[in-house]
């Protein structure tokens, strides 16, 4: 009877470590994607921030309007440049002052682009349309990457809930991760006046 006993209680003890081993592995593959995933995040949001000193570059030489545009747009990239989250870090408060700070670069960039519409000989600039364009296409991007992000993570933080994989989630430190979430405001359309 005490052979039988140890017998089944090794193959228990078999079976959790084998199927430990797997979760783990299969953790460390989403674990993985999350930071990719991130880093396509981060790629976009660099290319948009890159092309922000040729658009106001030529703007500012076209358009003499108040400085005050400009200053925001070199303000809220330099502020949104700073904030740098490392995947293994994505909190909500983390992603809430990652997205806070995009946010007003996105603003701003709005409204220096609408600017623009008062400025004919601007409109047929063929360097500013070819920067808007990229503008245009980077945001798109940054869409896509935030949307894919979301997917991953999303899928990443059901396959830690979900048990047995709670439990080794949480013996190997496999905490959830946060998602992207529309800016407050965001299900109104924006209101622009000329």
């Amino acid at each position: 009877m005490k052979n039988t006993l140890t017998i089944i209680l090794l193959v228990v003890l078999g079976i959790f470590c084998v199927q430990g081993c797997s979760k783990y592995n299969s953790f460390v593959d989403y674990d993985e994607n999350v930071t990719q995933a991130w880093s396509d995040v981060e790629t976009q949001y660099q290319r948009r921030a890159d092309l922000i000193p040729s658009l106001v570059s030529t703007v500012k030489g076209y358009a003499e309007f108040e400085k005050g545009t400009f200053v925001e747009v070199t303000e809220a990239r330099s502020k949104a440049s700073s904030i740098n989250i490392d995947a293994s870090s994505l909190t909500e408060e983390n992603m809430a002052q990652f997205q806070k700070a995009q946010s007003q670069l996105s603003g701003s960039l709005s409204r220096l682009l609408a600017t623009f519409e008062r400025y004919p000989e601007l409109k047929a600039n063929q360097g500013f349309l070819d920067l808007q364009k990229q503008l245009e296409g980077t945001e798109n991007r940054i869409a896509v990457a935030r949307r894919d992000f979301n997917g991953i993570v999303t899928e990443y933080n059901k396959t830690i809930r979900k048990f047995p994989s709670s439990f080794y989630a949480s013996v190997f430190g496999f905490d959830r991760r946060a998602t992207f979430e529309a800016d407050a405001g965001a299900e109104n359309a924006p209101k622009v006046e000329f």
